[in-house]
């Protein structure tokens, strides 16, 4: 068996430029790769290149650059299919981002298969866009929302999922990592729970794609979806993984060209998988720097890559939970490398605005999930969020300039 040598943090660090800058005249510490990911050089040249060199459309077109700038782009499209393990290409679409995917299922697959009366259960620890466009699908259409509560660690309740499950269950929309708290759910234990009582499942995946590995076959989850920008690649970009069954089932989601197969004044008929949810001319710059920043996280392996911020979580929490008057929130029994935390006395914004003037950069507010500030009964937190480029001397600075921090402010 293949072992592979611990993460090179220093040499992987060379390859992000914004890493080599400063803040307030101070070295940059960017601690909120949650939200969104530094860029790999490759990345950027990726893009960049295809401007300058290569530019074209795709699909439409018999000249050079626009046949290799389509084989280049539906290259891409295999390179996610092997990143989630999906069976099929076809499987594959490209959206603008997470946020957009899930839109496209609560309207697609909400035509489809959602009546008035029929249920939809998300947990109390969803990011907002897994939240509103099921609240908007079903105003609309005469729905149920049910939410799964979580425990004061931030786990879900499993016995109460298995009550809110009912033969009315047509959707389990569920986050694989949730962003505010860091709780990594049971994805496949929760697949198979709904499986049984006939309901389908979509995962959001946001962010676990940049740190674990995902196999969407093993799961057997029926949509997993994902963002470009938080997996080391271009904002907006997006993927929808979903069965492709389901998908031939689900109508279009917008129209234009690309997802049409025939056009009259009297009707027309659709492009088959995956064209038929991509409307309009494609993001293939996006696309394409999708396509690197997967490459760039394979070539390193998922694997290292989360043993590595693993070490980093050990190594914050252990000395967050030593500072006097701070409290992590969040505590489940597997977490990804995020931590959120208050002080006492002390707003999470005042904290997040002090540490960006000693060049730290971490997020405050309530990170697109009010219902999880209102489970944790608090208005805000401060967030620390760990990517494969940082490591245990930024951790140490970050602790040093939070003390000082804390002491100001509680002068």
């Amino acid at each position: 068996m293949m072992t592979r040598h611990p993460l090179d943090v220093q040499k992987i660090r060379q390859d992000f430029p914004m890493l080599k800058q400063t803040m307030h005249g101070k070295p940059l510490i960017y601690f909120d790769s949650s939200a969104t990911s530094q860029k790999p050089q490759c990345v950027i040249d990726t893009i960049q290149n295809f401007y300058q060199n290569h530019y074209s459309t795709v699909h439409r077109a018999v000249y050079e650059l626009a046949v290799h700038a389509t084989q280049h782009y539906q290259g891409v499209r295999e390179k996610v299919r092997h990143f989630l393990n999906a069976e099929k290409v076809e499987e594959i679409i490209f959206t603008r981002g997470t946020t957009d995917s899930i839109n496209l299922i609560a309207s697609s697959f909400g035509k489809a298969f959602i009546q008035a009366g029929d249920e939809i259960i998300i947990s109390e620890i969803e990011h907002h866009a897994n939240i509103v466009p099921w609240q908007m699908m079903c105003e609309e259409g005469g729905a149920r929302l049910k939410v799964i509560p979580v425990d004061e660690n931030g786990n879900l309740l499993l016995d109460i999922f298995d009550h809110l499950l009912t033969s009315k269950t047509r959707l389990v929309a569920i986050t694989h990592i949730a962003n505010s708290i860091g709780t990594v759910n049971p994805i496949q234990e929760i697949i198979e729970r709904s499986h049984e009582k006939g309901a389908k499942v979509l995962v959001d995946g946001a962010q676990a794609a940049p740190h674990i590995k995902i196999n969407v076959q093993d799961l057997d989850a029926d949509f997993y979806v994902f963002s470009g920008h938080k997996l080391y690649g271009p904002t907006g970009i997006g993927v929808l993984y979903g069965k492709e069954d389901l998908l031939n089932q689900m109508p279009p989601y917008q129209g234009g060209g690309d997802m049409i197969d025939q056009v009259t004044f009297e009707k027309t008929s659709y492009n088959t998988l995956p064209l038929k949810f991509e409307a309009g001319t494609p993001l293939i710059a996006e696309v394409l720097g999708l396509g690197a920043a997967i490459d760039y996280v394979q070539n390193i392996g998922l694997d290292v890559i989360h043993q590595h911020e693993q070490e980093l979580l050990r190594y914050a929490t252990e000395q967050m939970q030593a500072i006097k008057g701070l409290h992590i929130i969040g505590h489940a029994y597997e977490k990804a490398a995020i931590i959120s935390f208050i002080v006492d006395g002390i707003h999470p914004l005042d904290i997040g605005t002090m540490l960006d003037l000693k060049g730290v950069a971490i997020r405050t507010g309530h990170h697109c999930a009010q219902p999880t500030m209102k489970r944790f009964c608090v208005p805000a937190m401060a967030r620390v969020s760990f990517g494969l480029y940082n490591t245990k001397e930024e951790i140490d600075r970050f602790i040093v300039y939070l003390k000082e921090v804390i002491q100001l402010l509680c002068v």
